[in-house]
């Protein structure tokens, strides 16, 4: 049994970096009171870390990039007729992650706009009309139960995964790494994840966290 390394370190330190962030979103929100600040630090650092993750989309390795598992209609088409174990996203997992990126990433855009009637406003709601506020502030909380939906359908898959299918995603997301056995590709490219591309991250990841700390704490004093 061979492992082959699929998913860079980048890539899963977004991973699970965005899952405690939307844990922490979540329970904040719902405790309320002075935690909604917590609950703005969270939303900001969803969008940040979606930021990272449509950048390294473009320059991360091999499986991290868009062109490798966003497919038209027809390849969609294709693997439903004819399912694979691919190595890296499939075609529906790769829709899949486009709807993470763009629901949760208009969540935190629209969260930025918003106010709880009570003690919080988000820190650009000062500079739109009351009407567009209430707007978003509508639409955010509506949102919410899709994203509830698109987190319990990608459990669900995790689960098929594991119990059906005897694949395990988790442990690949992990480690990085999967067994030859679980592909059906005969010779599956390794992900380069190495010093280079960590770097490259890195510097990538400051940048962000810079600009957006320059932003939402020392101009906006969130």
């Amino acid at each position: 049994m061979k492992k082959i390394r699929i998913w860079d370190l980048p890539t899963r330190l977004f991973h699970w970096a965005l899952a405690l962030c939307v844990l922490g979103s979540f329970i904040s929100v719902n405790v309320g009171g002075l935690y909604m600040q917590w609950h703005a630090y969270f939303g900001i650092a969803i969008l940040g870390l979606i930021l990272f993750r449509l950048i390294w989309g473009f320059v991360g390795t091999h499986y991290a990039k868009f062109s490798q598992f966003i497919k038209g209609p027809k390849a969609i088409k294709a693997y439903l007729q004819n399912p694979k174990n691919e190595a890296g996203h499939s075609p529906i997992a790769g829709l899949s992650v486009v709807v993470v990126l763009v629901f949760f990433g208009f969540q935190a855009i629209l969260g930025l706009f918003t106010t709880d009637e009570i003690a919080f406003d988000g820190p650009l709601a000062k500079y739109i009309s009351n009407e567009w506020v209430d707007i978003f502030s509508h639409l955010h909380q509506f949102n919410q139960f899709i994203l509830i939906g698109i987190v319990v359908l990608h459990v669900g898959a995790i689960i098929f995964y594991k119990y059906i299918k005897r694949i395990n995603l988790t442990q690949a997301m992990l480690t990085g790494d999967k067994d030859s056995q679980d592909m059906s590709v005969d010779e599956p490219i390794s992900a380069k994840d190495d010093g280079n591309h960590q770097i490259k991250a890195l510097v990538i990841f400051l940048m962000i966290a810079s600009a957006f700390y320059y932003i939402f704490i020392l101009r906006l004093g969130t």
